[in-house]
């Protein structure tokens, strides 16, 4: 290797705080981030562009925004870094408790079904763990916003995550209220509904209605209806089937106390369609954290659906 080549005389220190500029956005955040000095946030990040010859963000009175080579620069070395913290940590592990900030998002009925029965043994197993739970709705990068665990459902993941299974696939129930089958009747064949109407939802990250799948003759097919409301948040759906505004579809798990109190009735059971289990996911760097392991070991042994 030619080790006179530009660059070649970066230090680890100096990607780190360029990582953190480009991730805080100005010199200030990145020097609260880092606990430093913002002069020497600033004169790190000067060494570093002297050294490859070539800015590495386009400043102006309010904000700093990375030049070609400051995006090339951060999408060549990310995951170089992320190995070597991740490396480094591993060995700090060999002698120490798990401790240290391991941050999870969930969507909101998954913090109410699986997370929060949970997530006080997990703090009292591991005190020296600082756990972050981000409750979102919408999908989100793990990678790119720094969390370490998220969960959804489904395997489908992108390039550089893994997942891990949590519970078995469930059933998306439909269901109304007493009043509203004393009033209308309920559909006793997928063909039925289109004298109904459908409390729909809405998917907060694509802004998308969610298709509405049902498994006939056992073949899935996709149901067109005339719709009552259109809600983003499963505990309006079931609100609105009580109140009897129209059918109501969630998680047949997360129903059942309802239907055991009477309180909604479901509706075209032998049609229900199957939905993916819930799995964690994660990037492949990050399992190596022992702090992260025990995190995903723990969901993987102890997640379940319950009800809310």
């Amino acid at each position: 290797m030619d080790l006179e080549m530009k660059g070649a005389g970066a230090s680890y220190n100096q990607i780190v705080i360029f990582h953190t500029i480009a991730k805080e956005g100005s010199i200030r955040g990145a020097a609260r981030k880092l606990e430093m000095a913002a002069p020497s946030v600033s004169q790190s990040l000067k060494l570093l562009e002297t050294k490859l010859g070539l800015p590495l963000f386009s400043r102006s009175t309010r904000q700093m925004s990375l030049t070609e080579a400051g995006k090339f620069l951060l999408e060549n070395t990310t995951d170089a870094i992320a190995s070597l913290d991740y490396a480094l940590e591993g060995v700090h592990d060999l002698s120490h408790a798990p401790s240290g900030k391991v941050s999870m998002t969930v969507p909101r009925f998954v913090y109410q079904s699986v997370i929060r029965p949970i997530f006080p043994e997990f703090c009292k197993l591991y005190p020296d763990i600082e756990l972050e739970i981000s409750v979102s709705d919408t999908s989100v990068n793990i990678i790119k916003e720094g969390i370490d665990v998220g969960i959804r459902f489904g395997d489908r993941i992108e390039e550089g995550l893994v997942a891990r299974k949590l519970t078995d696939p469930v059933k998306e129930a439909l269901f109304v209220s007493p009043d509203y089958k004393q009033k209308n009747g309920i559909p006793e064949v997928p063909q039925d509904l289109e004298q109904h109407k459908l409390i729909q939802y809405r998917f907060g990250a694509s802004n998308k209605l969610a298709p509405l799948f049902l498994n006939e003759s056992g073949s899935t097919i996709t149901v067109e209806m005339p719709l009552a409301m259109v809600v983003n948040d499963t505990d309006i759906s079931i609100d609105a089937a009580k109140e009897g505004i129209g059918i109501g579809r969630f998680l047949a798990p997360l129903t059942e106390k309802h239907f055991k109190d009477g309180s909604l009735i479901p509706v075209l059971e032998d049609y229900w369609h199957e939905i993916p289990g819930l799995y964690v996911y994660f990037s492949q760097n990050s399992q190596k954290a022992r702090r992260t392991r025990v995190l995903i070991d723990f969901l993987i042994e102890k997640a379940k659906l319950n009800e809310i």
